[in-house]
């Protein structure tokens, strides 16, 4: 019996499917003919059913644990399935329940839906209103803080939505004029706030460091390059510094919490974006076209009082034949305003180029100015200014005599020399009223209130100094000529040679042609009528061999013997060319032509007058 059971237990282990094991016990029953197996193979199936059930008996003592919790995890299981089938079998019943009502007070809801729809339009209406009405104190705090992008946005807002959503509110009509009103003047401030940086902010800081006062003659150029091929400076200061970045600005942002002021650029750039939303681009070009030249111009008034009152403090007296220096310190003082001027311009324009490109805000089809209409302005200027400095209109000569040269004099003959002279005393005034207590302290005061103001903005905004007027027109810092161009040739042609490294080979700016056509054609003429001048008015006479020097003009040449007079004018005449020969180092060759001519001339002269004279004999 036991080898049947471990028969039996073998068969169950090496077949997998239950099913197959009854087949196969059926099979056998049902085949045997024999009782007796029959009864064997019965109690054999008992043996194994009762075994399993001893190790299931088994297995359950050992599990019993894991086995109640399954059993009980099952039947929770079990009942929350039962439970959500229950709910979901509800919420169906009830969904059909509340589809049939709301199909029955369809109208009736979609009434409600639009009555709430509405209701929030005019909650949103009454909040953009009570936003609105805050806009003016709002605008005005924004505009003394200077944050004009978010004064322009609120104020482009506010006036869109009046009169657009709100065009129908009748208690709006007061604060909506008043809004449109401000949208239509705001831009006026904007522009005023831009040219103040293009002209006042940008030469805030120039002209506040130590003069270099040997400037004009420190450095060596290639002067003939008004004559000849120009050789171009390697660099331009009138460039923009930076360029390249400027070019990479990326999209302007106004921050809240910074003094907008404090980077130019970006200020700048805040208020052409502030335009823009304005749709003021037009008129903002216009108006910086207009009005360049008269800001240059405020720039030169402001300059030239600021290099007065640098004088006056140095104890200077303007207006003086020996103080050319002053027309000298204010052109590179010019020079440097300007180029800081032309800065802040390309800075303009390359914000204005950005917002004509963008894709946004519809601002096609204008018409940018560019740099060369900046230099054409400030070239103008200068222009005007070297125009009277140099006196190329000849107004003083009509109204003074002309200037003798320092030795020459009214000669005398040889017995004049020997006779005795009586002193010359030096003419003076009694009494003069420009040291008087009122005349100081009117100056002082003056003086002062400019101070206060450089000290604010570090520009000159007032008038024109008090010693710059002079019966209500402006007065000079030295005394207008032709001579003056010898102390301010070098550094004009430094600040031409760098205006024209910016505007590329083969083009030649206009202060270029007005300095070349003065030299040529006005200063050289002038100085050969002068030299001829002086020296006619001591060889056309009756004798000039017998004329003599004065006794001042040998003791400042430091001469024992007599000198003819003549002689000395020329002498004198030579040295003055010699002088413009240095001082105009492109013009050296007609310097000495007029130098040979001269010597030619006064040699033709004495050979031509010596016939009556025999010139030893005075030795």
């Amino acid at each position: 019996m036991a080898a049947d059971t471990g028969r039996y237990r073998s068969a169950v282990s090496k077949s997998k499917d239950p099913s197959g094991l009854l087949i196969s016990v059926i099979r056998t029953l049902s085949t045997s003919d024999d009782v007796q197996d029959r009864e064997t193979e019965k109690s054999r199936l008992e043996e194994a059913y009762e075994k399993c059930d001893r190790d299931l008996d088994e297995l359950i003592v050992q599990h019993y644990t894991e086995l109640t919790t399954a059993i009980r995890t099952y039947q929770s299981i079990t009942e929350r399935i039962t439970s959500s089938r229950n709910k979901i079998k509800q919420v169906k019943e009830n969904l059909l329940s509340c589809k049939m009502l709301l199909h029955c007070k369809r109208d009736e809801l979609r009434k409600l839906w639009i009555e709430g729809i509405e209701h929030k339009h005019v909650l949103n209406l009454l909040d953009e209103i009570e936003n609105i009405k805050q806009v003016p104190q709002k605008l005005e705090a924004s505009m003394a803080s200077k944050h004009y992008l978010q004064a322009t946005d609120m104020l482009v807002s506010a006036v869109g939505s009046l009169e657009g959503p709100l065009l129908q509110v009748e208690g709006l009509s007061d604060l909506r004029l008043e809004l449109h009103s401000k949208k239509l003047n705001i831009h006026l401030v904007l522009i005023d706030e831009l040219h103040r940086h293009l002209y006042i902010r940008s030469t805030s800081r120039v002209g506040h460091r130590p003069q270099d006062k040997d400037k004009a003659h420190s450095s060596v150029l290639d002067t003939s390059s008004l004559s000849t091929p120009r050789k171009l400076a390697e660099t331009s200061q009138f460039s923009t510094p930076g360029a390249s970045s400027i070019r990479d600005l990326q999209e302007v942002k106004e921050d809240l919490e910074v003094d907008p002021e404090e980077n130019s650029p970006e200020f700048m750039g805040i208020l052409i974006k502030g335009l823009a939303k304005l749709k003021k681009i037009p008129e903002t070009i216009n108006c910086i076209m207009e009005r360049l030249e008269p800001e240059l111009k405020q720039i030169l008034k402001r300059s030239t009082t600021q290099i007065a009152d640098h004088a006056y403090q140095r104890g200077e007296v303007l207006g003086q034949d020996n103080q050319p220096r002053l027309l000298l310190e204010l052109l590179e003082l010019l020079f440097d305003k300007f180029k800081a001027v032309a800065t802040a311009h390309s800075v303009v324009l390359n914000h204005l180029q950005q917002i004509v490109v963008s894709p946004h805000g519809s601002q096609e089809g204008i018409k940018l100015y560019d740099q060369a209409d900046v230099s054409a302005k400030i070239q103008t200027v200068l222009q005007v200014l070297l125009m009277d400095y140099l006196d190329v209109k000849n107004t003083r000569s009509a109204a003074e005599p002309s200037a003798q040269l320092s030795y020459a004099s009214t000669g005398s003959d040889f017995g004049a020399f020997f006779a005795k002279k009586r002193p010359v005393r030096p003419k003076q005034s009694l009494f003069k009223f420009e040291s008087s207590s009122h005349a100081i302290s009117m100056s002082a005061y003056l003086r002062e209130q400019r101070r206060e103001l450089y000290s604010k903005s570090g520009e000159l905004q007032g008038g024109a100094d008090d010693n710059l007027i002079e019966r209500g027109e402006t007065k000079f810092l030295c005394k207008p000529g032709a001579r003056n161009i010898t102390i301010i040739f070098q550094p004009l042609l430094r600040f031409i040679q760098e205006v024209e490294s910016n505007m590329g080979p083969g083009k030649q700016c206009q202060l270029h042609t007005f300095l070349t056509y003065y030299i040529n054609e006005l200063f050289l003429n002038q100085v050969r009528t002068e030299t001829n001048k002086e020296i006619e008015a001591v060889t056309k006479v009756a004798d000039p061999l017998k004329i003599l020097a004065s006794a001042d003009t040998m003791k400042n040449l430091g001469v024992q013997r007599p000198l003819l007079q003549s002689t000395v004018v020329v002498e004198k005449s030579i040295q003055d060319l010699m002088s413009l020969m240095q001082d105009l180092s492109a013009y050296s060759n007609q310097f000495l032509e007029m130098v040979c001519d001269k010597l030619k001339e006064y040699k033709e002269i004495c050979n031509a007058n010596s016939s009556g004279v025999h010139l030893a004999s005075y030795k």
